[in-house]
Parts: C-alpha cells; sequence; structure tokens
C-alpha cells in the first residue's frame, strides 16, 4: 500500500478488517496509540497499522495513514453495523461541512471518478500548510498536532448528525487560547516565546485568533466533559511548554490551574508531562525539529540569518524604496527607542508589504506564513542600515 499514489485507500479499507479494526475498538486504546505514535504531537514516527509491512513511509504518509486509521475506527466505534461504503460517504459529507471556505480546501473543484479517490485528495490535503518553505518545517509541526481534532469533530457529527463546524472552530478556539496562556505563563518570557506565539496563531484552520486580553475565563472549557477532549487539551499544553529544562514557577501555577479547570488531577498533568519527555528523548535524532533545546530558539536563530541576509543583499534597493516615504522612514527609526501603536505598526506593515511586492527576492515576506517575518525585517532595517534613520529617530 503506497499513501503516495491512487488507490491506496480502498486497499486500507479492505486490509483493515478483522483483527487490525478490533484493536481500536475501544477509543482509549486508540488514543493511547496515536500518542506512542507521535500523531498527536503532531510528528508520526510510525503507523498505527500494516507495521510489518516492510514498507518504508515518510512522515507525512505516516500522518496519512494515522488520521485515516482513527477517522475509521471512530466510525466503527459509534455506527453499529457500519459499512465501508457508508464510512467514505460519511466522511465526504463531514469533510464537505467542515469547507467552509473553499480557498482552503481545494478539493471541492477536484473531478475524480470515484468517492475513495476523492477522499485521499482530502486527507491529502488536510497535511499539507499554506505556509511558506521559511517555516513550513516548524508550522506543519503545530498543524498536524490539531489533527486530532478531525477525529473529535467527526465523532460529533456521526453522534448529533449536524453540521460539525461550530464544534470544530469551538474546540480549535479553546485548545489555541489555552496554549497561548500557556506559552505566556512563563515567569521570564522573551522575543522566542513571542515568536512561537504567532507560528501557532498562524497555524489554525478555522479561527482568526489574538492571544491579547486571553484569559480562563472566556476560554470556556467547561464545554469539555469527555475524557478524550480532556486528555487531548492537557497532551497539547504538555508539547507547548516543553523544553529541555524545568518548568519555571509560572509554567506550573499555570498547570495546576488547568487541572482545576479541566478536573484533572495532579497525577494525570504529570503523567502528561512525562509522556512528552519520553517520546521526545526516544525521537528526539528522527524529528529534526527537537534536536534543539528549544525548537523555537532555533527556527527564531534560523529565520533571523536568513532576514539579515536578505537585508544586506537587497541593501541599496531598500534604502532608495524606504527614502521615497517620509513616514516609514519616520517609524522606522522610531521603532528603535519606543513601541510603535498598533495603527503606526500597521502603517509599517502595509508599507514595507508593498516594498517587498517591487524587489524579487523579498517576495518571501508575501507569501503565506511570509507575514510572520516582517516584525524581524522591520528589527534589523535600522539595524543593518543605520545610516538612513539615525536622523528619524
Amino acid at each position: 500500500m503506497n499513501p503516495s499514489t491512487s488507490g491506496w485507500l480502498d486497499k486500507f479499507l479492505r486490509e483493515f478488517t478483522g483483527d487490525q479494526r478490533q484493536s481500536f475498538a475501544s477509543m482509549e486504546v486508540l488514543y493511547e496509540a496515536l500518542l506512542q505514535s507521535g500523531f498527536l504531537y503532531g510528528a508520526s514516527v510510525e503507523t498505527l497499522v500494516f507495521k510489518d509491512s516492510g514498507i518504508v513511509y515518510s512522515e507525512e504518509e505516516r500522518t496519512k495513514i494515522n488520521l485515516l486509521t482513527a477517522l475509521v475506527s471512530m466510525y466503527y466505534d459509534t455506527i453499529e453495523d457500519g459499512s465501508t461504503e457508508d464510512c467514505i460517504t460519511a466522511l465526504l459529507q463531514f469533510y464537505n461541512y467542515l469547507n467552509t471556505k473553499k480557498s482552503i480546501f481545494p478539493w471541492t473543484t477536484l473531478i475524480t471518478s470515484t468517492k475513495s479517490e476523492k477522499l485521499e485528495k482530502i486527507l491529502h490535503a488536510r497535511i499539507q500548510t499554506n505556509e511558506s518553505v521559511v517555516i513550513k518545517n516548524f508550522s506543519h509541526l503545530l498543524t498536524n498536532a490539531l489533527l486530532f481534532i478531525d477525529v473529535l469533530a467527526f465523532e460529533h457529527f456521526l453522534i448529533h448528525d449536524i453540521n460539525p463546524i461550530d464544534y470544530a472552530t469551538k474546540l480549535e478556539e479553546s485548545i489555541t487560547n489555552t496554549v497561548f496562556l500557556a506559552l505566556k505563563s512563563k515567569s521570564q518570557k522573551d522575543e522566542y516565546d513571542g515568536l512561537l506565539i504567532k507560528l501557532f496563531s498562524s497555524s489554525v484552520r478555522y479561527n482568526q485568533v489574538s492571544e491579547d486580553d486571553v484569559t480562563f475565563d472566556n476560554v470556556h472549557l467547561e464545554r469539555y466533559t469527555d475524557a478524550l477532549e480532556k486528555r487531548y487539551l492537557l497532551d497539547l499544553i504538555s508539547l507547548a511548554v516543553w523544553n529541555d529544562h524545568e518548568l519555571d514557577q509560572g509554567e506550573l501555577d499555570f498547570l495546576a490551574t488547568l487541572g482545576m479547570e479541566l478536573n484533572i488531577s495532579e497525577n494525570q498533568i504529570n503523567a502528561s508531562l512525562k509522556k512528552v519527555k519520553t517520546f521526545i528523548q526516544n525521537h528526539r535524532q528522527e524529528i529534526s525539529f527537537f534536536n534543539y533545546s528549544n525548537p523555537a530558539h532555533h527556527f527564531y536563530r534560523q529565520t533571523s540569518r536568513t532576514v539579515r541576509v536578505l537585508i544586506l543583499r537587497n541593501k541599496k534597493r531598500l534604502v532608495k524604496e524606504i527614502s521615497e516615504s517620509k513616514d516609514l522612514m519616520i517609524l522606522l527609526g522610531q521603532s528603535t527607542v519606543r513601541d510603535l501603536s498598533k495603527e503606526e505598526k500597521k502603517r509599517v506593515k502595509d508599507q514595507l508589504l508593498d516594498i517587498c511586492k517591487s524587489v524579487p527576492s523579498l517576495t518571501i515576506f508575501i507569501l503565506p506564513g511570509g507575514s510572520l517575518l516582517l516584525p524581524l525585517l522591520i528589527k534589523f532595517i535600522p539595524q543593518l542600515l543605520p545610516s538612513a534613520f539615525n536622523e528619524n529617530k
């Protein structure tokens, strides 16, 4: 079975029967298997099924297999006397409901000969990101860590027979806002933590989110009473706060509060943290993202170098373009000595994006996800081209 070629889904469904399917009859067993495989952490290091096939799958293929395994297992756990044909039909209807923005999920325009082929393309699209190459390696892990929302929303759809978009949107919003609170709970914050928050913001599918003014009061965790929902929230928070060092007091206090909000014990919290640590220790070499004591720090350093090189290579053109806008010159100069207002930041962003459109090698900043790098551009331009801005401070 090759998940990268047409026809793999039908073969999967033919083989995923009997003992294979029965092994995930319990959703608790399925969840634990997804956790051990890394799927819930956004990095599938193994498949849940067909482990003895002798085929070496890519991470993308492993993720695809694990997502389908989880969805099909959820279907048969929920629907009595289910069938392969009905499972495919239910999944197509489910994803059609989630396709609220046609440009995000392009499969509705695809001409395919069978339902299975259409579902294959849907699953392929689900594990892709819209980010530029610069941040794809980082953001795909965050995006794929949210894939279990599909599984929980599919269960919601099967049980209640209603459009699952509201459930999926609220769950994603709750997860995102809780992760924001976790990242902001650090006693000593730095620019790297802010970057991680922005990266997570870019990885959501259904929400336009902002970490500003987020508190437990407006996260509404009380709506989540299902054991799998609670575990998923807890495990993603454990992943969010992970680093090679001990958690600081702010993070420990946050986790204690989270435990009270979700009505989960300290033992459950410690077990979740231990599983994240064990998974990363066991698979650090397989996942480049985890090869650093703090992956966000590494990402920041890498992207900082990229932005600095781009500025220096386009120094003359940038000075020329920026000098033609007195407003931009003044604001960039003042950004080195004071915090700009929201309105001023927007003016700087809009004007810099216009400049990036006119300079071919700077178009990276106008690609999907490129706006995350703009703060670095704003920061480094006055530093690397100081003579042009000294008089405007």
